[in-house]
């Protein structure tokens, strides 16, 4: 049950649980309870709207930090990801494999001026940080399984026949 709950969540947030009850064909006093659980053991870590800030005054640049480290004997990345973790500016941290880069970074500023700055001021100087790299996003088209184009509700792609 928990994780129909889970999923449901994480596409409509505003669900009710009265209205998940009736989904999953449950009680709503189960659903409620599981959900203030899942809420207590930080399986639900919060609940978040996605916004198309284009369409608002308020603009904001999005950029991709890549971070190069050099890992800590006996904490690895573990200690430079959750300072970083820390700077109201990063949106998001994670631990990559294979990449040219150990740590991957989204953050959000008012300008590519201010992205700027926040690396070279506050990550660059970090004593394991031996590399950025930044990449600007110029446009979203898709945002945590949303679209964000309108008048493409039809599938376009091209079938291929086996």
């Amino acid at each position: 049950m928990k994780e129909e709950i889970l999923k449901l969540l994480e596409k409509n947030a505003h669900l009710s649980a009265k209205d998940i009850a009736a989904m999953i064909d449950a009680d709503e006093k189960e659903v409620q309870d599981a959900i203030e659980e899942m809420e207590r053991e930080k399986v639900i870590c919060g609940y978040r709207t996605v916004i198309d800030w284009e369409k608002t005054s308020d603009e904001k640049v999005t950029a991709q930090i890549g971070v190069k480290i050099s890992p800590v004997r006996g904490e690895g990345f573990d200690r430079i990801a959750e300072r970083l973790s820390r700077f109201e500016e990063v949106d998001t941290v994670y631990l990559m494999s294979g990449a040219s880069h150990d740590l991957i970074l989204t953050i959000e500023g008012e300008s590519m001026k201010d992205i700027s700055h926040f690396v070279y001021e506050k990550i660059a100087p970090m004593e394991t940080v031996i590399s950025t790299s930044t990449f600007f996003v110029l446009k979203k088209y898709k945002d945590h399984n949303i679209l964000f184009s309108e008048g493409h509700d039809t599938d376009e792609r091209i079938r291929i026949m086996p």
